[in-house]
Parts: C-alpha cells; sequence; structure tokens
C-alpha cells in the first residue's frame, strides 16, 4: 500500500495503543489504530468496557487487525457508578477518577505479560498517552519499546521542552501571542498541584516520558511551518510529528440519519447555525453556562449547543428562565452524545464556538468552519492564540484577572465572525485554507508511513 506497509521483507507489526480516558483522546488513537491496521499491522487497542462500547466500530476492512481490550476500570469511593470516561466524571472528582485509572496498572502488566508469553504476538511497540506512567512502566519490565503520544500542538510542546529559550523566534512569538492573560497563567499552576490521586498532572508526564523510547505528536510541518523545524527532541527524546490525524470526513461512522441533531440540522438553512461544544473535561460553571446562553440569545444567530450539564445544578437551573422558549425554532440545547464529526459536516452549520482543545480544532477547520473560542484549561488558551494569529476566528473577551465572560462579549464575537459580512468572509477564507491541509490524505498517509519506519528503526 505504502512504504510502512507490511510485505514479505518487513513482516506486521503488533502495537498496544493506550489512550486517556477521554473521548478526544480515544477518537484520534482509534483513527490512528485504523491507519495502521490499513497497513497490515496488528493493534491493540486497550481501554474500559463502557468506553469501547461507546466508540465508533472499526471500519469492517481494518476490523480483523484491531483487538479491542477491556480492562475494567477499578472501583473508587466517591467515583459515580459506572464512571469510566472523563465525560462521566463531574470536575470535581477528577482526583477520584485519576486514582481509578492508575488502579489499571496491574490489570494492564498481567494483560502484557499474556501477551508477550504468547508465542508470535509480543507486541513490538507500546503507544501510550501522556497520563500513562504506570503502563510505560510495564513496557519497560517486558522489554517491549514505548512511544509516548502528545495529541497537541508542536507550538506547545517545544515551549514545554525549551523554555526559556534564545531559539525560539520573533516569529513563533507572535504566534503564541506573547503573553498569555493572569487568570490562564493561575489555572496553569494546578497541573503541578499534587492532589487525591497522589500525582500532579505535570508529574504524570515527566514520568511518562522519562519511561518512554520515542515521542509522537499530532502535527505536521504542513500545519506548523514555524514549531516543526524546532521541534526535534523533548527530554532526550526524539519527537517525531504523526500528521494531524484527520477523522472520517463523511460525518462520522455508525451515525443514524435519525439521530435528533443531525434531523434539527436538516431543517436549518445552509450555513446559517453556530455549533457550540466545549469538550468533556472541565465543564462551565451554572453563572457562566448562564451568560454563555444569553449571548448565544443575544446574538440572534441559529445554534446547536453541546452542553455538558455543570455540577450540582438542579435541571430546572442550568439554563436561564425562559430561554428555551425564547429562542425555540432557532436554537437547540442537547445534554446528550452529539456525533460531533456528523453535525460539523453538516451543511447547516457555517461557524463553531468551541474550547479549543486540539481535537476540537482539527475537527472544526477540517471542515473550514471558522472559530469562535472559549479556551477554558490547559493547552486551549496557546491553541485559541495561535488560531487567532491564523486569523480564522476571533477569542471571547474575558477578565484578566478570573477568565470571566459576560453576554454581551459573546453576542459580538458570535456576530463578527457568523454574521457580520467582511469578518465573516476573512475569516471563512483563512479556515478554508487550513481546511486544505487537514483534507490533504496524501500529506498525512506520508506521516503514518515515516513513522512507521521509525518504530521499525528502533527495532533493527
Amino acid at each position: 500500500m505504502d512504504n510502512g506497509s507490511s510485505s514479505s521483507s518487513s513482516s506486521p507489526l503488533h502495537v498496544v495503543i493506550c489512550p486517556w480516558l477521554a473521548f478526544g483522546h480515544q477518537l484520534p488513537c482509534l483513527d490512528l489504530a485504523e491507519r495502521l491496521a490499513l497497513r497490515g499491522h496488528r493493534v491493540s487497542f486497550v481501554s474500559t468496557p463502557r468506553i469501547i462500547a461507546r466508540l465508533p466500530p472499526v471500519r469492517p476492512v481494518a476490523a480483523s487487525l484491531v483487538d479491542l481490550v477491556a480492562l475494567p476500570l477499578p472501583r473508587v469511593d466517591g467515583l459515580p457508578e459506572g464512571a469510566e470516561s472523563t465525560n462521566d466524571v463531574p470536575y470535581e472528582k477528577f482526583e477520584l477518577h485519576r486514582k481509578a485509572f492508575d488502579g489499571l496498572a496491574v490489570p494492564f502488566s498481567e494483560f502484557l505479560r499474556a501477551a508477550c508469553a504468547e508465542e508470535g504476538k509480543k507486541p513490538d511497540w507500546i503507544i501510550v498517552d501522556t497520563f500513562h506512567h504506570w503502563a510505560a512502566a510495564a513496557a519497560i519490565e517486558h522489554k517491549v519499546p514505548c512511544a509516548m503520544l502528545m495529541l497537541g500542538a508542536a507550538g506547545l510542546i517545544v515551549a514545554w521542552a525549551t523554555q526559556p529559550s534564545k531559539h525560539v523566534t520573533s516569529e513563533q512569538q507572535e504566534q503564541s501571542a506573547a503573553e498569555p492573560p493572569r487568570f490562564e497563567t493561575e489555572r496553569r499552576k494546578l497541573a503541578t498541584t499534587q492532589r487525591a490521586s497522589g500525582m500532579s498532572i505535570a508529574e504524570r508526564c515527566s514520568v511518562t516520558l522519562e519511561r518512554c523510547n520515542l515521542v509522537a505528536m499530532r502535527s505536521c510541518l504542513e500545519w506548523e511551518p514555524e514549531s516543526i523545524p524546532l521541534a526535534t527532541t523533548i527530554g532526550g527524546k526524539q519527537l517525531v510529528p504523526l500528521g494531524l490525524l484527520p477523522p472520517s470526513p463523511e460525518g462520522g461512522r455508525g451515525v443514524s440519519k435519525e439521530d435528533a441533531t443531525v434531523r434539527w440540522l436538516d431543517a436549518q438553512p445552509t450555513k446559517s447555525v453556530v455549533y457550540v461544544a466545549l469538550g468533556s473535561e472541565v465543564p462551565l460553571g451554572a453563572k457562566e453556562v448562564h451568560e454563555l446562553a444569553l449571548g448565544l440569545e443575544l446574538a440572534g444567530t441559529r445554534f446547536l449547543w453541546s452542553l455538558r450539564k455543570p455540577s450540582g445544578v438542579s435541571d430546572a437551573d442550568i439554563l436561564p428562565s425562559g430561554f428555551e422558549e425564547r429562542t425555540r425554532g432557532r436554537g437547540l440545547v442537547t445534554m446528550g452524545w452529539v456525533p460531533q464529526i456528523s453535525v460539523l459536516a453538516h451543511g447547516a452549520v457555517g461557524a463553531f464556538l468551541t474550547h479549543c482543545g486540539w481535537n476540537s480544532i482539527i475537527e472544526g477547520l477540517q471542515f473550514g468552519h471558522p472559530l469562535v473560542m472559549l479556551p477554558i484549561f490547559g493547552d486551549q488558551g496557546p491553541n485559541a492564540r495561535m488560531m487567532e494569529g491564523r486569523k480564522v476566528g476571533v477569542q471571547v473577551p474575558r477578565d484578566e484577572s478570573n477568565g470571566s465572560f459576560d453576554r454581551e462579549g459573546v453576542a459580538t464575537t458570535v456576530r463578527a465572525v457568523a454574521v457580520e459580512e467582511e469578518g465573516n468572509r476573512i475569516f471563512t477564507a483563512n479556515a478554508k485554507k487550513m481546511q486544505e491541509i487537514v483534507a490533504d490524505k496524501g500529506c498525512h498517509d506520508k506521516y503514518v508511513d515515516k513513522f512507521i519506519q521509525k518504530l521499525r528503526s528502533y527495532m533493527e
């Protein structure tokens, strides 16, 4: 099929993939699994039972080479019954979720021991997400090379690897919009705070990095021409670009045309809807949900809002009083699962109001949508500033000290991106340029092939 495919002179690889328990990580890792399987390699995709049950089916052409390995998530007192993904867990329980996640260390080690003992089935590589310090330790124990997968921007990885560095260009500094706002700097400190799970987020990443052999990143030269040339090593480990791993553009696998959100979109005019989705990791508080709702109302646009229910709020108080009645016909709020790719692929969607998770940015620009940006945590602020630098959208104004926003700021930004003719024309044109990069299948196939070659080179 290509340079990374198996042949008579190079036997197929067996690769174990372990994504973090969030669908924004599971889905691109499942796409990677399929890409490897389409090249003749066997993949063991390790997750938990309820997450696996909720993933889209592996495409038939690749299914015979992708084994879905379900490791039950250990019970932890205080964690909601049946909670496995971050989408199931209230934000204040995230540390308990990480504690349960660390409990997967023993069953994973047992799975790996059994796989290594079975003739002809020993894994050639383990690919782990940034939190999987225990999976990387198991890889060392069983003498299997390990790659850490960073599903974020190369620019952010470079900043982490080299800061402070004299090698960062002025052009790069402009791309990252220089200084982050004060509230973002304060929130970053949470990453180094050790809490109930016994390890901070930063410690998890650092320990995983120490234990791996190389690092793969979800980016490419065409997408980040300023950063990729600088992204060569991190922590003494080689950095390998994987391409963007864009999801299938046909609108999602296994999504019924009878899905309620798709049916609603079918009744809306072309390019008239702002799709609103702010991820599953860190939900908005009740006051922020109200301000966002009233901002959408003030903007006057049609909208489809995939809303994660804020913690500790009764159903009657989630949205402002009378909001759904006042916006009936032009707005739909859903708190269930939404087939995001199908929504973004729909002709009725004209803009995307996003938290700027790396996955969501790639998906939004895959369909050429201009962005209304409302970053909340982690890498989302730098991602938003990068996209603002590319002039594909605008950030909602924030209070510098605490990150709060108001309805007027939401309404003004939504109108600037989705309604006002001149702004919409510019942002859409730039988003279309980015779309060309995401849609270049040959480009991204080339990066996956080179990644496979790199894996092979460690085995020679």
